[in-house]
């Protein structure tokens, strides 16, 4: 199982509070990736740790 070809994949660089929710999130991938959350492309987001992971699709 995996995405379909031709779709892209970003990466927040920075950390990331996991408390947000997909709203928090969408808001992330448009104001700091520069990116529409609705594109269909996946956004990942790490949290301070580094043991989670948020994916937004």
């Amino acid at each position: 199982m995996g995405p379909g070809a031709g779709v892209r994949a970003y990466s927040a660089c920075s950390v990331t509070d996991m408390r947000k929710g997909i709203a928090g999130l969408a808001a992330v991938a448009q104001e700091h990736l520069r990116q529409p959350s609705c594109s269909g492309a996946v956004f990942t987001f790490r949290g301070r740790r580094g043991d989670t992971i948020k994916l937004l699709h």
